[in-house]
């Protein structure tokens, strides 16, 4: 049913039910107040703190004289929304995340919550369970906490782990970060959304990333990395030839977590030959990621990035697979790429 459709996902005034009424009226232009109880320093940047209907300013004015200020109260932030951008909030509605347990009790399947990355890492470490069981029932926003200065990003695979739907990341900032989130969304087309595996979906899962139990599925894989193809040359370079070697690395719960690199290339970015074999048991295919990043290494503590690849492991085709790379903003090298065979069963 919601095939090409856009889910808006915001604040909202009132009720469903009252923007189904409001669609008879001429209300586009109005605004409506809206109020925030601020609990935390970590959540100010966020933008899904708890809607309050507030009094007309008139009465806002006469409780201010009528009555002192209250003390040791959570400070509140004013904001207006547009009620037509409000009633365009249908299925994904910003709700305040308490706990598990109150919005097991109290939340409603179209309300969203939005947690920071600090305090969901201690969640997924303290309570991963509770966490799925929680993303099986509602969308779950993480987003990166305030003390970013620079816009570094969180690896987005910890929550991703956990099942939450959006993991945002400052995607002016590339990285692995960001390839881990462009290669995810390589899968069902890049069409933005994919589908969870079946276990991070079931209301009964017992599935943590701690412990798989029996939700392992064991996949043997075999790399022969065999050459590269019209690798970029190395800028850091005096004689501008790169060196190049190979970082295959898995991302996945962390039974799966593993880097393997090849032998270095001397001076040949044209065609550099490997022909050397990595071998990887993945027990949950389902959630990993493989990256293959290309690096010129200028000296013993000193490489450059030259390019990468980014996919989920299930993406995987078997055979002699020509491995096109991509510069650090995403944007595909033109050429540049690695041949291998890959194999698995």
């Amino acid at each position: 049913a919601l095939k090409f459709k856009v889910l808006v996902k915001n604040k909202k005034a009132g009720t469903l039910e009252e923007s189904l009424l409001r669609m008879d009226d001429e209300a586009y232009g109005e605004t409506e107040e809206l109020s925030d109880s601020d609990s935390s320093e970590d959540e100010d940047t966020d933008d899904t703190l708890p809607l309050h209907r507030s009094k007309s300013p008139a009465k806002r004015r006469g409780d201010r004289r009528s009555s002192p200020p209250p003390q040791k109260k959570p400070k509140v932030k004013k904001g207006k929304i547009a009620l037509a951008l409000s009633d365009l909030v249908v299925y994904t509605k910003s709700q305040k995340f308490v706990s598990f347990e109150h919005s097991m009790m109290n939340q409603q399947c179209y309300e969203n919550n939005s947690i920071g990355e600090s305090q969901a890492r201690k969640l997924v470490r303290s309570s991963a369970k509770e966490f799925i069981s929680h993303t099986t029932r509602f969308i779950t926003r993480i987003y990166p906490k305030g003390t970013r200065m620079s816009s570094s990003n969180y690896n987005p695979q910890e929550f991703w782990n956990v099942g939450c739907q959006m993991v945002a990341l400052n995607f002016q900032t590339p990285g692995t970060q960001m390839e881990l989130q462009d290669g995810k969304f390589l899968d069902n087309g890049g069409c933005g959304y994919v589908l969870k595996p079946q276990f991070l979906r079931d209301r009964n899962t017992k599935f943590t990333p701690q412990n798989v139990g029996g939700y392992s599925k064991p996949m043997s894989l075999s790399i022969r990395l065999i050459s590269g193809h019209q690798l970029p040359p190395s800028s850091l370079s005096k004689t501008n030839k790169a060196d190049p070697k190979v970082h295959i690395e898995i991302f996945g719960v962390p039974e799966d977590q593993a880097r393997k690199k090849s032998s270095v290339v001397k001076s040949n970015a044209l065609n550099p030959k490997w022909n050397e074999t990595f071998s990887f048991t993945i027990q949950v295919p389902e959630l990993a990621m493989i990256r293959f990043c290309v690096e010129d290494e200028v000296s013993l503590v000193n490489n450059e990035f030259l390019g990468q690849f980014t996919l989920p492991v299930m993406s995987l085709n078997t055979g002699y697979r020509n491995i096109p790379l991509l510069s650090r903003e995403g944007i595909k090298l033109e050429s540049a790429s690695l041949f291998a065979h890959i194999w698995y069963y």
